[in-house]
Order: C-alpha cells, then sequence, then structure tokens
C-alpha cells in the first residue's frame, strides 16, 4: 500500500516553531514584538516628550559658591556624591551658554579632577589645571576670562598632597639637576616658595602649601581681579586636597 508522504517538520516541533512559520507566511506581519508589548508596524515610533528642567540654583557670592564647595566634598569623601546636572534636560539648556559659580585653578594631577572631588556638574565649574598650578600668560588670561566675562566670583587655586611638579621643583634646585626644557619652566616658577626651614617630604609638604599661597597672592594681586575683591564681587582663596582623607581644606 502506497504510503502518503508526511511533511518535514524539525524534530520535536514546538511552538516555537509554528511561530516562525507564521511569520513567515505573514500571519504575524501586522504587528512588531518590542520587549513584552506590540504594537502596529504602520505606527511610527513618537520621539519622548522634553521633560521640563528644574531651575538650576546658582550661587551668586563668594560666600555661597564656598559653601558649595564644601558640600560637594564633604559628599565625595563620605562617598555620596550625586554627579550633579548631568541629565539631558540639563545639557539641552547649557547649549545656550554656561554660568558657573567658580574657577577652580588646579593640578594636572589625575587624581584631582575638580568636578569629581567637589561633586559639581555640568556647567558649574570653569576648570584650569597646570603642573604644580603654575601661572603663564594663558592660565592668567584663563582665570580672568572666568572672573571678568562670566562674572563668576569665587576663585580656588587647588593643591593637593604628594604633588609631582612641587616635588620635581624641590628635588632639582637640592641636587642641581637641569630637567627637561619645558619641566624645568614649571620648577623655577615653584623655586621661590621652596620651604629651606624643613628637609625631606616635610619640606615637600610645606612647599605645597606656600606654593598656592604664593600662586593665590599673585592673583589677588592682578589689576582687574584686585578691583573686584576690593568692590566685594570675587574672593580668591588657596586650597588643599589630601589624597588620604580625599578632603578639601583652606590653606592661609
Amino acid at each position: 500500500m502506497k504510503q502518503t508522504p508526511r511533511t518535514n517538520t524539525p524534530a520535536g516541533g514546538s511552538r516555537r516553531t509554528l511561530l516562525r512559520a507564521a511569520v513567515a507566511s505573514g500571519a504575524l506581519a501586522g504587528t512588531l514584538a518590542l520587549g513584552s508589548a506590540a504594537v502596529p508596524a504602520s505606527a511610527s515610533p513618537r520621539p519622548a516628550a522634553p521633560r521640563p528642567a528644574a531651575p538650576r540654583h546658582r550661587p551668586g557670592t563668594p560666600a555661597q559658591a564656598l559653601r558649595e564647595l564644601a558640600a560637594g566634598n564633604r559628599r565625595w569623601r563620605s562617598l555620596r556624591q550625586q554627579h550633579p546636572h548631568e541629565t539631558a534636560a540639563v545639557r539641552e539648556i547649557l547649549i545656550s551658554g554656561q554660568h558657573p559659580f567658580a574657577v577652580i585653578l588646579g593640578c594636572i594631577d589625575s587624581r584631582v579632577p575638580p568636578e569629581l572631588v567637589l561633586d559639581q556638574g555640568l556647567g558649574d565649574l570653569m576648570t584650569v589645571r597646570s603642573a604644580g598650578e603654575v601661572l603663564d600668560e594663558a592660565v592668567l588670561g584663563s582665570v580672568a576670562y572666568g572672573v571678568l566675562d562670566l562674572d563668576i566670583p569665587l576663585v580656588m587655586v587647588l593643591g593637593h598632597q604628594s604633588c609631582g611638579a612641587v616635588t620635581a621643583a624641590v628635588h632639582a634646585e637640592e641636587t642641581g639637576e637641569e630637567l627637561p626644557a619645558h619641566i624645568q619652566y614649571i620648577a623655577d616658577r615653584i623655586r621661590p616658595a621652596i620651604d629651606h626651614s624643613q628637609q625631606g617630604p616635610a619640606r615637600i609638604d610645606s612647599t605645597i602649601t606656600r606654593n598656592v599661597g604664593m600662586v593665590t597672592d599673585h592673583l589677588r594681586r592682578e589689576p582687574d581681579l584686585a578691583a573686584r575683591i576690593t568692590a566685594g564681587k570675587l574672593t580668591v582663596v588657596g586650597a588643599r586636597y589630601e589624597l588620604t582623607s580625599q578632603r578639601v581644606h583652606l590653606v592661609a
């Protein structure tokens, strides 16, 4: 007796096989699965409605700016940082302009990024970084731009524990070793801050603080900045970041 040939079906035919077949034949062509929901194939996706942006509070005085930086550093060192002002809405607002509330003149050291150790976000800080916070015309012009053009009320010179630039400057002076050309430039500008009353690691640590003070004093004497300081519109402070405690504190 002649047998009717059986249709070839994959072994262990399952629901999944049947569904695939249905899709191939067009039975499911009217819908597209997205996650667990189905939407009509003809429907075009709608762009998400923009979320209204919450108004940003910008510290407007030197004292308010200092308080905000202190609060941010407390969050950082207690591992409660907020990484503020990074939302899509904030990014959209910043397209039209910026209104940072502090200039941070810091070292290039990779362990001391100002936005992280002070827990600030996009548009909050204008950061200027050079090895050992060394001043030159480009650095001075950058600081002046933030203060004079953007009306920033606070400049913080931020040194840090175990600064390599200061260490190199102290070592070069003690040994008479000539550093590579551009690094020697940095060491020469730090040299006036070297504390000869100390020895060894204590000399380096003291020089770090003295260098912050020297740079801070220089900025305070800049005529355009000095005029704003006298008018109470600007404060220039020196500070240190301690790698061991993650604390930022003011120095005289």
